[in-house]
């Protein structure tokens, strides 16, 4: 069963007399086990489907399937687990406290043990658990996130723009862990503008330009499509840009 499936979806927003259409008949699917990359130029609809997907959102036309239930049930989100791009936990908790909060919603208790090694992995001192989040860097506050995301254990993850706020050996530190959480048996799904991330992890990408899926397969694919050795020119390439 397909961890993701997203058939037809269309979305316009009419604001001020203006119409606009930010998805147009855009079909995925993610398979089970695998990492996908979603790639696009800011103000493309990349997170108004995420929205879709999570039901925050209505849209116009289309139908959005987790694990083969869709998304508009309850049931669809209870082996689902997203971190926003803005990611902004409650500043007067803890980081154990806001852990403890976020696994109450999967059945789970803290696990101090596996805490400090995600911390480990993530490259977060486990100390910083025990002080409020509103002493937190960006970084420390998007790992905590992250952190949130791997103990949750979730058949399917969901991230939107991951990288945010993690600098280049913390971005390191994520991409093995992101990697684990696959070889675990999860299925993960993220946007992200880092694409050369995104060429040493994922499996699968999606292109969404001018509100359409214009490439949908595997990282070499595109590159090949467009004669180029990276993901970074391949994509201006398919979005007219020499």
């Amino acid at each position: 069963m397909l961890p993701l499936k997203i058939s037809a979806i269309s979305k316009s927003f009419n604001r001020l007399a203006f119409n606009r259409t930010v998805l147009s008949d855009v079909s995925l699917e993610v398979k089970p086990n695998e990492i996908f990359g979603f790639i696009g130029l800011n103000g493309q609809g990349k997170t108004t489907l995420i929205k879709i997907i999570l039901d925050l959102l209505d849209c116009d036309n289309g139908e959005v399937e987790i694990f083969g239930v869709p998304c508009a049930l309850p049931q669809a989100r209870k082996k689902i687990c997203y971190l926003p791009e803005k990611f902004q936990p409650s500043i007067h908790q803890k980081g154990e406290e806001f852990l403890r909060f976020v696994l109450g919603f999967y059945g789970k208790k803290f696990d101090a043990e596996k805490a400090h090694q995600t911390c480990e992995n993530l490259d977060l001192p486990f100390a910083v658990l025990s002080q409020k989040i509103s002493g937190y860097s960006k970084g420390m506050t998007q790992k905590l996130g992250l952190m949130a995301v791997f103990l949750s254990e979730a058949e399917l993850v969901i991230l939107d723009e991951p990288m945010s706020g993690l600098d280049p050996k913390a971005r390191i530190a994520l991409k093995r862990e992101l990697i684990s959480y696959k070889n675990s048996g999860k299925t993960i799904f993220f946007s992200s503008h880092i694409l050369s991330d995104m060429d040493e992890i994922c499996d699968t990408i999606a292109v969404l330009n001018n509100s359409k899926i214009t490439y949908h397969g595997s990282p070499q694919g595109f590159k090949t499509k467009h004669q180029e050795d990276n993901l970074d020119k391949a994509f201006l390439a398919e979005i007219g840009i020499r």
